[in-house]
This record gives structure tokens, C-alpha cells and sequence, in this order.
């Protein structure tokens, strides 16, 4: 491998323009196609095979007319005041009069029309085909869509209500069950908004008269909506903002779309750009790894939209992609350039002669650990969780650009700049200072390490295990406007609802209810019987029928839980509504389905949970295999993965802390605590896992690479350490400024994620692979480099250090 990159090397840098032209096509061709295909992203996350995906898959089938979205958006008017005065209905009525006149809006009042109509021609019970018709008209968010926006599903409740106000015949549809579930529905806080003695459709109105919830189905899902769709509502609902009324209209966050990523991500390149800088001493040497990490950047994102419209990927998918992309982008292009730095000054190499040889050795070694990240990230396929597994290929492929750009366009970046790459200022101070370098700081605390070994390996082990504590607490679930800024609109729709509603109103739950014998059907006496049981559970508030499927074999129910959408008691809700045991089904013979926001999240994070510990497994047992070939012995790779688990665990700890307990929140740009995102430890396991082997490559491979040329004992290890630490010093600090520029992204997910990479580096490079390594090596010595020779002879010699290149070109140059 060292020698066929010496030679890739050579050849780039003596022919750096066709190299150049190669991935200016490359280029060409992502934007060509990304033209063609445009960029199609969604915030839908399923699993399949949970309970509430095989629902919503079942309803799909049966009710197709449920297909769309949804969306709601909440009125308000100041304390004390009314919305239901004349002049702020007639506000109201306009204003949702033009929605439901829109493209893409299902308009109740004319749904059940047109079933009322088709019923009477069909001689069928015209209220029963209402009634149907109503709860096909109001499902589809339910599920499908409650995932990407929690507060648009609060939009379901009272669904029943809502649709028999439209349609009074409707209501005679259901006079068995919701007769039966009247006075709870009479006793709640709220009810829905009138006008002219008539409801409104589709607006419920709290007690106290001053919050009023308005939602309403699309006839697509919202990814497949035109923009100016959204724009049009949010102007035509705000419109009620005219001076005077004191009406504030807000959308809720379906409507409005948050970008991802904001402009605090470019601080961390900037901090990138200054320790690049510190470290390789130019304008001219800094600015290379920063180029060929914006190009993989450009061209593994741009890639990645270009497939978006045949393969589906999520909103996180191209951040992810960036984050990493930028990190290993620039980190790997710096173990490069500095090393042929190095050659340069303290060998006096010719830079092209420096180039070639740099990327035979640090070439090596980054290949290696790109090779590390794309294994760990392609682990999480095991899971077989769909977007779990775009996501890890995705961002696969975005390390593996970057890989490839710093094997073949650096080198022919190297070849353009030529012996600029080092000032004459820098090889002045190389030849005045001799070997005066290697007694600075991290010589000394090299030598710090090894002396207090023992010392240092206590106390990491006591405080990384103090910082894991908090994960024995660690829930899991997606984020909703319970744990959004104040400031977003999100939040403010959560609490409005909350506020007029309940909290509960904010997680609704779908139930769909079949007979347990298939031949059955469901009477309307029966659904009658099981709102009013439902009805009675402690942790309910409201339960509405939305009608029964045209065969008679599913029946459809609106329940609104008493807790929000991510406490423990709505979850223990959702399992006893599920269990088949239960008096609930087995007393009415019928099997209980549940769907909906809170439902999909509950199952996401169980599904999820449960593959965790699969997945560490995976990952130890990959390190172990990878770092037993690259560094050929047992006590390094074991040594290396004891100190990963507990990098990752004391992670978690401070992330539990931070993000779930609001510890120091003010200070990481967000107001309350909450869940932690579902699939983020198994993300940030397999990316921490990858870029932790980086630095394992790099500074213990040059540890053996001394230990190989004859140093032994404590000696090898401080001279490794010497070479290696200042370059895995600048990685680590770019990686973790890249990372921490994501805290602050206006997303909530991806402030967790980066959060969660930026201190998991920050721990695994400072704390486990610059301070632990080298006191735990120091422990065992020469014994560190042990191997079975049955072992030594099976293993292939991967030559990571470049021990067979040196060799070749030493006695290529005796020759001479």
C-alpha cells in the first residue's frame, strides 16, 4: 500500500493538471445532475415493521383518501379577551374559508357533501357514508405526517366533532358511540368555535375564549407541495393580523420550514482556518486541507441531492454528510501536508521527493482510518433501519471522497505550489533550532504521562466515570415543541395548545380497532362501548369515533392522552391500549391498533434501544479485527477500545446532562430540556468510533514506528508521542470547532448531534488518546507490541508505517 501511494503520489505531483481536470468532471457531473434532478429532502422518519407503521401501512390500503398531510395553526388574542366576538369571527371565518378554497386543501364541508351525495345514489344510509367519509377525510395525518410536525396532529382532536358540525348528518352516523361519549366531550375545556350559531369547520375553541386551534388536511403529503402552497396559507391566516384586531396568527412548523444549519457553522471553519494556519506555519499550507474538504463537501452533498429524487433522504442526511465531510475533509489533508512539512525541514527532502514519501507514510495511515470511519458507518446497515441506513451511506460516502481527494488532488495541489509549501522564514527556524523542538511541551508532557502513569489512569477512569453517570437516565425519543426555544414557533404552538387544550392535545393517538375474528364486524354499538371504556382510562382526556371503514371491519378513534407526547405515562398509555390481554380487547373482541406522533416515536426509540447494544458489539469486535491488523498486537487493540466505550459513555453522560436535564442550557443556545433524538447514539457511536481510531492510527503508529527503528521501553513512546501529538493536537481542535459550530444550529436534532460529536472528540483525543494512551503504554512497555507468532504469521503485514517504502528508497539511494 505505502509503495503503490508513493508512486500515486509522485505521479500527481508531477502531473497535477490531469488530476485537477479528473475531479473538475467529477464536479461537473454532480451539478449536471443535480440540475437535472433538483434537491428533494423530507422529515419523515419511519421504521418499518413497528406496530404504528404497520397501522399506518394498514389505513393506507383501506382508507386511501387519508393519504395527505396536515397542518394547524393556532389564534390568540391577549388575556382576558374573546376571539369569538362578531368582528374577530368574521376574521376567523374568512380566513379558513380561503384555505379550504385552495389547491391541495380537503374541504370537510364538501368532502361529506360529496359522500352524502354518492351515498343517496348508491341507496345506501347516507349519515353512515358521512360518517366514513369523515374519517377518511381526517386520518392521514395521524400518522403519516405527525412524525415531522407533532403540533399539526394536535389538529386531530375532536376530529368526530369537528367533522358531525360540518355535516350534521354525520353525526347521526355515530349517534351509537358518540352518544355515549357525550358528556366527556361536553366536560372538557373547550369546544368548537361558532358562528351564527353554526360551528365553525375544523376550529375548536378553548374555555376561556382565547386560543382557538384551526386544522386542516392536505390532498399530498408535504413533501410533495408546491412552496408557494405554504407561503400562500401563512400569508392568508395572518391576514387576521389587521391593525386592531389583536388577533396573532401561528402556523405551526410544518408550515413554516427551519432551516437546518444556520451561520454558526462557519465560526468552526474559521477556527479550523486559524489552527491550520498555527500548525503549518503559511497562508499557502493552511489553505490546501480547507479546499479539498470544501470540494469533497460539495461533491458527496451535491451527490447525495442529485440521487434525492430516486432515493429518499431525510433533512439530517446532507448535514450529517457536511459535518463529517468537513472534519476528516481537513484532518486528513493536514496529516499529509505536515508531514511532508517535516520531510522537508528536518530531512531536507526536495518538496516533490517529500510529497511522494509523506503520502506512502501519513497516506497510509489516513487511508487506514477513512477505511475505519466507512466500516463503522456502514455497521449501522446491520439495523435495518431505512433512514438510519441513508444516513450512515451518505455520510460513507462523503469520508470516502474526501479520502480520495487527499490521495489524488492534494499531491496535485503540492505539485502546483511547489517548494512554497514551506517559507524560507520556516526553513530557517528548522536549520537555527536543530532538535531543540522536541523538548517543548509535549515532549514534556510525554514524559509527564509516563512518569505518573498510574495517577493519570485513575483519575481518567474516575472522571469519565463520574461524566457517565447521567446515562443510567437517558431517554430517548424525537424532539418536540415541548423542548424547542421559546422564540420558535414550535414552542409557542406547543404551549398555546397546551394552555387551551391540554398538553395531551399535542400527542393525539390513532387507534384503529379490528375484530379478532376476521369474519366480524364492527357494530356501531360495539365502537359506542369501547369509546366509552376508552373514555374511562385514567390517563384520557377525550375520545372521539371517526367512523367505520365502508366493509365494517375497522373502526377509527380519535384519543387524546392527559400527558404530553414524551412522558413516561402517555408511553405506559400507548402499551396498554396495545396489549391483547387486556379487559379493554378482550372484553369488546377486538384488537387495538395505535398510531399517531406519539405512538411512531415510542416505537422509533424501543426499535432503537434495542439495536444499540447490537451495534457496540459490532463495533468492538471491528476494532478489534482492524486495529489487531494495523498494529499487529493484542494489547493495543484492546487497550484502544476499552478507552473508546468509556469516551462514548462519558458522552452520553454529559449529553443526558445537557440536553435532557437543561443542564447549562442558556449557555448551548436552547431553553428547555427534553428526550435525546432516538437514533442519535447509535450515529454518533459509529462516527466517534471512526474518527477515535483516527487518532489511534496516528499517534500509536507513530509510536511503533519507533519502537520499529529501535527505540524501546518508555522511549518509544515519548518519541511517538513527540512526533505525532502536534498534529493530532490541530486535528483534534478542528474537528471539535467543526462539530460546536452545529450546537448552535437553529434545528434541535442537529444541536444534539453536534454536541454530542464535538465533546465525544473532544474527550476521546485530549483525555483517552493524548493523555491515557501514553500512560497505559508506558505501563506495558515493549509487552504492548506482543504477538503470538502463529498469530504474526497469519496476519497480512499492512507496512501502515511506511517500513517497507523507507527500506526500498534507502537501498535504492545505496545504489547510487
Amino acid at each position: 500500500m505505502s509503495t503503490f501511494l508513493y508512486r500515486l503520489g509522485k505521479s500527481a505531483y508531477s502531473k497535477p493538471w490531469y488530476f485537477l481536470a479528473a475531479w473538475i468532471v467529477v464536479l461537473g457531473v454532480v451539478g449536471t445532475l443535480l440540475g437535472v434532478n433538483g434537491i428533494q429532502s423530507s422529515s419523515e422518519m419511519k421504521i418499518e415493521g413497528t406496530e404504528s407503521q404497520k397501522v399506518l401501512d394498514m389505513l393506507a390500503k383501506e382508507l386511501p383518501a387519508a393519504a395527505g398531510g396536515q397542518a394547524s395553526v393556532a389564534f390568540t388574542v391577549p388575556d382576558g379577551e374573546r376571539l369569538d366576538t362578531p368582528e374577530r369571527v368574521a376574521l376567523l371565518q374568512k380566513a379558513i374559508h380561503d384555505v379550504y378554497s385552495m389547491d391541495y386543501i380537503i374541504n370537510p364541508v364538501e368532502l361529506a357533501a360529496q359522500a352524502a351525495a354518492a351515498a343517496q345514489a348508491g341507496g345506501t344510509d347516507p349519515s353512515a357514508a358521512a360518517g366514513q367519509t369523515a374519517a377518511a377525510g381526517q386520518t392521514g395525518a395521524a400518522g403519516q405526517s405527525a412524525a415531522a410536525d407533532p403540533s399539526a396532529a394536535a389538529g386531530q382532536t375532536g376530529a368526530a366533532g369537528q367533522s358531525a358540525a360540518a355535516d350534521p348528518s354525520a353525526a347521526a352516523g355515530q349517534t351509537g358511540a358518540a352518544g355515549q361519549s357525550a358528556g366527556a366531550a361536553q366536560a372538557a375545556p373547550y369546544g368548537p368555535l361558532m358562528a351564527d350559531g353554526v360551528p365553525v369547520p375544523g376550529v375548536m375553541l378553548s374555555a376561556d375564549g382565547s386560543i382557538a386551534l384551526f386544522q386542516f388536511q392536505f390532498t399530498v403529503q408535504q413533501t410533495s407541495l408546491p412552496s408557494s402552497v405554504p407561503d400562500n396559507i401563512i400569508n392568508t391566516v395572518t391576514e387576521v393580523e389587521q391593525a386592531g384586531s389583536g388577533i396573532t396568527a401561528i402556523p405551526s412548523d410544518s408550515l413554516k420550514s427551519i432551516p437546518a444549519i444556520g451561520s454558526t457553522e462557519a465560526v468552526g471553519v474559521v477556527v479550523a482556518a486559524v489552527v491550520l494556519f498555527m500548525t503549518l506555519g503559511s497562508v499557502v499550507a493552511a489553505g490546501l486541507p480547507l479546499i479539498t474538504a470544501l470540494l469533497g463537501v460539495g461533491i458527496s452533498v451535491g451527490g447525495a441531492f442529485a440521487l434525492s429524487s430516486v432515493i429518499q433522504m431525510n433533512d439530517i442526511t446532507p448535514v450529517l454528510a457536511i459535518m463529517i465531510g468537513l472534519a476528516v475533509g481537513i484532518d486528513y489533508s493536514l496529516f499529509i501536508v505536515n508531514r511532508q512539512r517535516r520531510l522537508i525541514l528536518d530531512e531536507k527532502l526536495s518538496a516533490g521527493e517529500a510529497a511522494s514519501r509523506a503520502l506512502g507514510t501519513a497516506g497510509s495511515a489516513v487511508f487506514f482510518a477513512g477505511l475505519t470511519v466507512i466500516i463503522a458507518l456502514c455497521g449501522m446497515l446491520v439495523i435495518g433501519i431505512g433512514f438510519l441506513s441513508t444516513m450512515a451511506l451518505v455520510a460513507a460516502a462523503s469520508v470516502l471522497i474526501n479520502v480520495l481527494l487527499a490521495l489524488t488532488l492534494l499531491p496535485a495541489l503540492l505539485g502546483l505550489v511547489g517548494e512554497k509549501i514551506c517559507t524560507a522564514k520556516a526553513r530557517a527556524k528548522s536549520t537555527d533550532s536543530g532538535n531543540k523542538a522536541s523538548h517543548g511541551f509535549s515532549h514534556r508532557w510525554a514524559n509527564a504521562t509516563v512518569k505518573y502513569r498510574w495517577v493519570i489512569i485513575i483519575l481518567v477512569i474516575l472522571v469519565l466515570g463520574t461524566a457517565a453517570i447521567p446515562v443510567t437516565k437517558m431517554e430517548l425519543g424525537i424532539p418536540s415543541g415541548a423542548s424547542a426555544n421559546l422564540d420558535t414557533p414550535a414552542r409557542q404552538s406547543y404551549d398555546i395548545i397546551s394552555k387551551g387544550f391540554g398538553e395531551g392535545f399535542n400527542g393525539p393517538l390513532l387507534l384503529v380497532a379490528e375484530p379478532k375474528n376476521p369474519s366480524d364486524k364492527i357494530s356501531m354499538q360495539t365502537l359506542g362501548k369501547l369509546v366509552q371504556e376508552l373514555q374511562m382510562h385514567d390517563n384520557v382526556t377525550l375520545v372521539s369515533p371517526m367512523g367505520v371503514n365502508a366493509t365494517g371491519n375497522i373502526a377509527i378513534i380519535s384519543l387524546i392522552p392527559k400527558t404530553g407526547p414524551t412522558d413516561t405515562e402517555t408511553r405506559d398509555l400507548v402499551h396498554d391500549l396495545r396489549d391483547p390481554a387486556s379487559t379493554l380487547a378482550s372484553g369488546n373482541d377486538v384488537t387495538l391498533g395505535v398510531t399517531g406522533f406519539t405512538a411512531i416515536n415510542i416505537d422509533m426509540s424501543s426499535k432503537l434501544s434495542d439495536a444499540f447494544p447490537l451495534y457496540i458489539g459490532i463495533i468492538v469486535i471491528l476494532s478489534l479485527i482492524i486495529l489487531l491488523l494495523v498494529f499487529r498486537s493484542v494489547i493495543v487493540p484492546v487497550k484502544a477500545t476499552v478507552g473508546f466505550i468509556l469516551s462514548v459513555l462519558a458522552t452520553f453522560g454529559l449529553t443526558t446532562a445537557v440536553y435532557q436535564w437543561g443542564w447549562l442550557h442558556s449557555l448551548f443556545g436552547f431553553d428547555t430540556g427534553g428526550p435525546l433524538l432516538s437514533f442519535m447514539p447509535i450515529l454518533v457511536t459509529g462516527i466517534l468510533y471512526g474518527l477515535a481510531m483516527d487518532y489511534q492510527v496516528f499517534l500509536v503508529s507513530s509510536m511503533r514506528e519507533a519502537y520499529v527503528h529501535g527505540r524501546h521501553g518508555n522511549d518509544s513512546v515519548v518519541h511517538g508521542y513527540d512526533l505525532a501529538s502536534r498534529v493530532v493536537l490541530a486535528a483534534g481542535v478542528i474537528m471539535v470547532s467543526v462539530f460546536a459550530g452545529f450546537i448552535f444550529a437553529p434545528d434541535a436534532m442537529i444541536k444534539q448531534i453536534g454536541f454530542a460529536l464535538a465533546f465525544g472528540i473532544l474527550i476521546d483525543a485530549f483525555i483517552i488518546r493524548m493523555t491515557l494512551v501514553p500512560a497505559v503504554m508506558a505501563v506495558f512497555g515493549d509487552k504492548a507490541w506482543w504477538l503470538p507468532q502463529w498469530l504474526d504469521r497469519l496476519l497480512p503485514n499492512l507496512d501502515v508505517e511506511g517500513d517497507k517504502l523507507i527500506a526500498k528508497l534507502h537501498a535504492e539511494s545505496d545504489m547510487k
